[in-house]
């Protein structure tokens, strides 16, 4: 099969502490990972464990995975992404993507309309930041310098630099955006049993921009299990999916909810998130399908999860970021992280 880029995702110091975050990291360094992925939602930032990371390795990729637009204004989504290419040597990738309406208006404060308009705004601002202009923008969501006050148009005070740019995009538009303009995108919810469901609109955008697929690094966010039981391993990860489909979005916007039901599981889908908002998680958990699991990640025996590697390839995944069970300590992480090392191999 073709290779597979492995990565691993990164998040939850607050509650492991860094330095066996820093362990881990170095492990996988050692192993061969490709890139460690930090994590944003509403607990620690995506930037600050990156620039750690970068002092305490010296191969791996370091990206965020992702970094929120509306957390943020642009020209600092700039000064940060050129500080942390800075620090690590030039292996930094920067990661963006809209969040939900829930973290934007309900944490940050800021006012969810037009996020595809917003992310296309702030991807144009954060390039023509980097590569040294002054930044003067007329956007829909953006304008600079701000219009009627004693603001002048500012060039950053970096030598210009190229860092690439992944999109975390799942709804038709923003895919077929990420196509147009991105050097690479973050995937979830994503089965290579139906990668139609993503990737046609990816690979629309790249024909309109006249770009190849082969322009996109695609990276997909995928659940790993390695062990003699499949069943036990596909039953410790339904919670996970239920969280999915009913926590990570409102009834009304939901992507990830969207996205299994472009692939084929509409019904389940829109039934686990009503039993989840009805407060009643564990038959939530209990109504996810063996294949919600097994078509979205790679669980089972060592063949098993070969063949899986095998279909992402197939489908043109040229990267995964592994995510294994979370109820494993740091020594089960590592096991299991050698297992995928070397079926990836």
């Amino acid at each position: 099969m073709a290779l597979l880029k492995i990565s691993i995702s990164v998040g939850g110091y607050d509650r492991s502490g860094m330095g066996a975050v820093s362990e881990y990291v170095q492990a996988a360094e050692a192993m061969g990972v490709h890139c460690a992925w930090s994590a944003e939602a509403w607990g620690q930032d995506a930037a600050t464990s990156l620039a750690f990371l970068a002092a305490k390795t010296s191969r791996i990729r370091i990206g965020t995975g992702i970094m929120q637009i509306s957390a943020r204004v642009p020209s600092m989504t700039a000064m940060t992404a050129l500080s942390l290419h800075g620090l690590s040597n030039g292996r930094f990738t920067l990661g963006l993507g809209v969040s939900g309406p829930q973290v934007v208006e309900g944490l940050q404060g800021q006012d969810y309309r037009k996020p595809l308009t917003r992310l296309r705004e702030t991807v144009d601002v954060i390039r023509m930041a980097c590569r040294g202009e002054k930044v003067i923008y007329d956007g829909q969501t953006i304008t600079l310098p701000r219009p009627g006050g004693e603001g002048k148009a500012i060039r950053l005070d970096f030598p210009p630099t190229e860092i690439p740019i992944y999109l975390a995009t799942l709804g038709p538009k923003s895919l077929e955006y990420t196509g147009e303009v991105a050097d690479g995108w973050l995937g979830t919810s994503f089965s290579p049993d139906h990668p139609d469901a993503h990737l046609a609109y990816i690979r629309k955008g790249a024909e309109k921009a006249g770009r190849s697929m082969s322009d996109i690094h695609l990276n997909v966010g995928c659940s790993v299990g390695v062990g003699n039981d499949p069943q036990a391993l596909i039953d410790a990860r339904r919670p996970g999916v239920a969280f999915q489909m009913g926590a990570m979005g409102s009834e009304k916007t939901n992507f990830y909810n969207e996205a299994f039901q472009r692939s084929g599981y509409q019904d389940q889908a829109l039934e686990i998130q009503r039993l989840w908002k009805a407060g009643r998680r564990d038959e939530a958990a209990a109504k996810v399908p063996d294949a919600m699991v097994t078509e979205f990640g790679a669980v089972g025996t060592p063949e098993m999860v070969r063949e899986r590697f095998e279909l992402f390839a197939k489908v043109g995944v040229s990267g995964i970021t592994v995510r294994f069970d979370p109820a494993l300590d740091a020594a089960g992480q590592l096991k299991q992280l050698e297992h995928v090392m070397e079926l990836a191999a």
